[in-house]
């Protein structure tokens, strides 16, 4: 088999591993792969289809890293709501009970009883409220 035939075999099984865990490395190293096999397909030296590679895969890497596809996020799942879809629904509350600085109350939701959270610098008063965020089995809710 050819040099830039391996070269291009290879940027396809990494296009497939990528399929298979959704992550967009794999296709920017896939990237690198394919990039070596287009100077090995116009006659460059090992070395130099070695170099091709690391150096468009690195870059595409780096690219992505700083793209919005590639950032971190740093924010909490308790209040993400493409985490947990509950955020965002209605509960009816009947009334709440004080304990110290924090208002609580029972709640049926989705055919259970929840506790249920007044989220700080609200009113605790008996109405609807918007689920903004669950902390373990507890729904922390502010006036809709």
């Amino acid at each position: 088999m050819t040099d830039w035939a391996i070269w291009f075999v290879l940027a396809g099984v990494l296009i497939g591993a990528e399929l298979f865990t959704g992550t967009f490395y794999l296709l920017m190293i896939a990237l690198g792969v394919a990039a070596g096999g287009a100077a090995a397909l116009s006659g460059a030296l090992l070395e130099w289809q070695l170099l091709a590679a690391a150096v468009v895969g690195i870059a595409a890497v780096l690219l992505l890293r700083r793209s919005r596809f590639g950032r971190l996020r740093k924010s909490c799942a308790n209040d993400d709501p493409n985490v947990l879809l509950d955020i965002g629904q209605t509960v009816e509350v009947a009334a709440w009970q004080e304990h110290g600085s924090q208002h609580i109350a029972r709640v049926p939701y989705r055919g259970a009883m929840w506790d249920v959270e007044l989220q700080g610098g609200h009113h605790a008063a008996a109405g609807a409220f918007v689920i903004r965020e669950i902390r373990g089995s507890r729904l922390i809710v502010a006036p809709r």
